[in-house]
């Protein structure tokens, strides 16, 4: 086996392998092209492809593929042989005008009205900052993806101008600084993702999990996560070996896996990478998803991804850990021990952002899973707030009134034993109930979805900062006496927004009173908070920094409202099939063997518990075929309602409220069912049949 440093990379056409292998010029051009974002030459192109397809072939590579990220969340990717006809034989070739451009169909993917059905045309552009990798035999080359009008139709190219328009407006805070030499400024990640194990068994034979990815049916098994007795605990041998491959198979491809754990709920763990720049965590996480379900199958496990498989525990979430950093790798977040203007200045500009901005910013985790999730006492409320801690606190406190801050000194911390080794101690506790913490040089954005692309709440979080610090800019640049008017831009901006700041615990049910009475937002579902992405304030800050066209932020909403829609219809067919198909004949065969039992013993013995049993499942089952029925109709009464959020906003409250009340009733029928007779594993069997 070869030693990590050996293994990582050994995927990747990355910047070792480039250096080694393409001609001084070449690579002076492409690097150029990758850290100034400078156009590409079609003769540079070929060289690079040349050399790029030798080394793929010479790890066993047939074939390649553009890989790219449309708007349906997941990863797309259509391949193509190397092979070229020469008379009786083939060679391999691979040409620069197929490094840097292909064309798949365009007319198949969600595109929001941008595209009709017999539009098909598409492009796919390489991005060169992103390397390419070895995937199935085939050189996978990251893409941006864009319409034959050239209409973004991917979540990469809204990232990627977002990263463009914040490095222009952090340089020109930096050069108010003094920093003239800085030439880019970066967002960096580190998205932690949770999910869950199960058996793969178990998982076939559950039709919801298989076509929702959530339980849409289910009692609560007698122990869950009460005794907080699986978070950290040591983990199980088939698990264990689970995350060994996953982490041998990431690191070949370049993705810094650095930590692994059980998390709260039974079967549930998660994976947590080290900071990359944006665009490659971005798409570093959606090879995360990818591997952690191919590699579960291979162990006899299925991977659950969605925000809320199970009913009664934790649902996973992927906190998404962002910062700024200039390109000589200074942390633009980091205060040091004493914070700087310059780190004040960047930090007042996130506080107003996510302020001005934070109905925009829960958009980016809208959606149909994740309102299972947010609120429930596990994960942020839908409340956007901003934890700073104590220390930044008392800094921000004295700038608003004025006066010097002294900072706090370090101490020790002392546990007690003296064989017990002394440390400092940090000058602040972390929250993980808020929404959006400082955690000591970056921001904790936790109420991003377990399934969703880290790629839309870093292209809003980048977007709504380069604005702020755009006015900023604009208020600083004609400056006569800098320190005075930054002192008091900086008294300023806090005094109008610290609302925003709350650093207690938002499970709290009084927080939801106390952030009504500050002004804040509370968009509790998906239904509500999509709309604040077409005000007109949103499409300003989005527009003005050619982020996206007003055309590109119309069929996002489009795309999201559809998206909601399909979600629960699906949801729905896949609970009316199950119930009818699958919960009512075992119940009614359970029923008959009650009955034939009852009619047997006759009056020679005691029936009450048989009859009291049957009596129960008999209302149950008339009460469920009800329910059943009024959730039939209003998925047929669905085709009839006309405009997009007017049929999203009744799947919410109409379909799923049907649902939800069908639930309870099949729910309770579990619990009175001989467990031979109920055709699906209970809870018990999906969530701890892989710990044992």
């Amino acid at each position: 086996m070869k030693s990590v440093p050996e293994l990582y990379g050994s995927l990747v056409f990355n910047d070792t392998v480039m250096q080694a292998r393409l001609p001084k010029d070449t690579y002076r051009a492409l690097k150029k092209t990758i850290s100034q974002g400078t156009h590409l030459d079609l003769d540079v192109a070929n060289v690079v492809a040349s050399v790029m397809k030798d080394w793929a072939v010479e790890k066993g590579a047939t074939h390649f593929t553009h890989w790219f990220q449309p708007m349906t969340g997941i990863t797309a990717e259509k391949h193509d042989s190397f092979i070229s006809p020469d008379g009786s034989k083939v060679i391999m070739e691979f040409s620069g005008k197929e490094l840097v451009r292909g064309e798949p169909d365009a007319s198949s993917f969600p595109s929001g009205g941008l595209r009709a059905t017999f539009e098909a045309r598409g492009y796919t552009a390489w991005d060169p900052t992103s390397y390419a990798f070895l995937k199935d035999d085939s050189l996978c080359i990251p893409t941006a993806f864009c319409s034959y009008g050239g209409q973004a139709l991917d979540k990469k190219t809204p990232l990627l101008r977002s990263m463009d328009a914040l490095s222009i407006q952090a340089l020109r805070i930096l050069r108010l600084f003094g920093d003239k030499t800085t030439k880019r400024v970066n967002t960096t990640v580190g998205p932690e993702q949770e999910y869950f194990l199960i058996s793969k068994e178990s998982f076939l034979k559950r039709p919801d999990l298989v076509y929702t990815g959530r339980t849409l049916i289910g009692s609560r098994p007698p122990k869950g996560q009460e005794l907080e007795d699986h978070y950290f605990v040591s983990i199980k041998s088939k698990v264990s070996s689970f995350m060994k491959d996953l982490d041998t198979e990431l690191w070949k491809l370049g993705i810094p896996a650095k930590t692994k754990h059980n998390e709260v709920a039974p079967a549930q763990h998660e994976m947590a990478p080290i900071f990359e720049t944006t665009n490659v965590g971005t798409d570093h996480n959606q090879l995360v998803m990818e591997l952690m379900k191919s590699i579960a199958g291979k162990h006899g496990l299925a991977c659950l991804l969605h925000e809320k498989p199970f009913a009664g525990v934790n649902g996973s979430g992927k906190h998404n850990n962002w910062s700024l950093a200039t390109d000589k790798g200074a942390n633009l977040l980091d205060p040091g021990d004493n914070p700087s203007d310059q780190f004040m200045l960047f930090l007042a500009a996130i506080i107003k952002a996510v302020d001005v901005y934070q109905d925009l910013l829960r958009v980016t985790v809208a959606s149909a899973g994740n309102d299972h999730r947010l609120g429930a006492n596990e994960a942020p409320p839908a409340i956007v707030s901003i934890f700073v801690g104590e220390e930044l606190q008392d800094i921000l406190d004295a700038v608003e009134k004025g006066e010097i801050y002294h900072g706090k000194e370090k101490t020790q911390m002392e546990i007690g034993p003296k064989v017990l080794p002394h440390f400092p101690k940090d000058t602040t506790d972390r929250n993980r109930t808020s929404p959006f913490a400082f955690t000591g040089n970056k921001f904790e954005f936790r109420m991003v979805g377990s399934s969703s692309s880290i790629a839309e709440p870093n292209t809003i979080l980048n977007t709504i900062v380069a604005e702020i610090l755009s006015e900023f800019a604009d208020k600083l640049e004609p400056s006569t006496n800098f320190h005075d008017d930054l002192f008091v831009l900086l008294k300023e901006t806090i005094t109008a927004h610290k609302r925003i700041i709350f650093n207690g615990n938002n499970y709290a049910e009084d927080w939801v009173t106390e952030a009504e009475a500050r002004g804040l937002s509370n968009l509790k579902t998906t239904i509500e908070s999509l709309p604040s992405l077409v005000t007109p304030e949103s499409i300003a800050v989005l527009t003005k920094h050619k982020v996206l066209a007003e055309e590109e932020i119309h069929s996002r909403y489009e795309i999201m409202l559809e998206n909601y829609c399909k979600t629960v219809h699906i949801e729905a067919l896949t609970m009316v099939d199950m119930v009818r198909q699958e919960v009512f004949p075992a119940v009614i065969a359970y029923e008959r063997e009650l009955a034939n039992l009852i009619d047997k013993k006759g009056g020679k013995y005691n029936v009450k518990l048989e009859d009291t049993l049957l009596t129960k499942l008999s209302d149950l089952t008339a009460s469920a075929s009800l329910k059943l029925d009024a959730l039939e109709a209003s998925l047929l009464n669905a085709k009839s309602v006309e405009g997009a959020l007017a049929l999203a906003t009744f799947y919410r409250y109409t379909v799923f409220n049907n649902m939800s009340e069908l639930r309870l009733v099949v729910d309770e029928m579990e619990t009175l069912v001989s467990k031979d007779r109920w055709p699906y594993p209970s809870y018990g069997d999906l969530l701890f049949s892989v710990l044992h």
